[in-house]
């Protein structure tokens, strides 16, 4: 008998999923199989030290690197080796680490580079500085003038005027002062309200599991642990978490 046929359906795919990715540089493998799955409307955290290979996973989701095994799945289907512009035509947007902007280029010039769709540009622009107000003054300042956190705040706006499916932030608060931190991530929970599903990478544990649904440890390259944030708190060892973010 079918799922449909006896009242209960299977559940949707993962709006991203890497499934047994393996990923080298040189010949050097770092990735050993990594399984990682980012249900729809959910915040997933990839938590994990400096080289545990959170990086690299981010690079291989995002199309930035294509794994020497394994698949990548977006919504259901197989996209493995896809070009990271390929992956943003079907939804998929990355931050990378250290802001995605264009320094020389004021606020709202980042702001149309990103659409490319001027007839859009005004409305797309209020969105933005409605949710990030900070930016609204700032519209005709250049972007490298901005201080770290409003870089980033920039940077979240690039990427939701694409109307993206997953978000991949990578170090989101790296250099930045814990409450500019707590301040992006309340936006961040906000995004995913709206249905938006986001991976996101952090080696500081504190910064980002009070939004998170799910979350995953990395340890040499694999995922040691997954599960709720509740779950792994017997995980979460300073030993190769940073406790806070300093």
């Amino acid at each position: 008998m079918s799922p449909a046929a006896n009242g209960s359906a299977s559940p949707p795919a993962p709006l991203l999923e890497l499934v047994g990715i393996r990923a080298a540089y040189g010949g050097i493998e770092v990735l050993h199989g990594v399984e990682l799955a980012v249900p729809r409307g959910a915040v997933v955290a990839l938590l994990g030290a400096n080289g545990a290979g959170k990086s690299t996973t981010v690079k291989v989701a995002a199309g930035l690197l294509a794994p020497t095994a394994g698949s990548v799945h977006v919504a259901g289907h197989d996209v493995t080796g896809a070009s990271c512009h390929d992956l943003s035509r079907i939804g998929v947007c990355t931050i990378p680490e250290g802001h995605g902007v264009f320094p020389n280029l004021t606020v709202r010039e980042n702001l149309w580079m990103a659409t490319q769709v001027s007839g859009r540009l005004d409305g797309l622009e209020e969105a933005a500085y409605a949710r990030f107000p900070l930016l609204g003054p700032r519209r005709h300042q250049l972007a490298g003038s901005l201080s770290g956190g409003e870089q980033q705040m920039l940077a979240l706006s690039r990427a939701l005027v694409t109307d993206p499916a997953v978000l991949v932030l990578d170090e989101l608060s790296m250099g930045l002062a814990p409450i500019v931190v707590q301040q992006l991530y309340e936006i961040v929970a906000q995004v995913a309200q709206e249905g938006i599903s986001i991976l996101v990478v952090e080696q500081f544990a504190r910064a980002v599991l009070g939004i998170a649904d799910r979350a995953a440890i990395m340890v040499n390259g694999v995922v040691a642990h997954a599960g709720t944030p509740a779950e792994l708190q017997s995980e979460l060892s300073s030993a190769y978490l940073g406790s806070e973010h300093e």
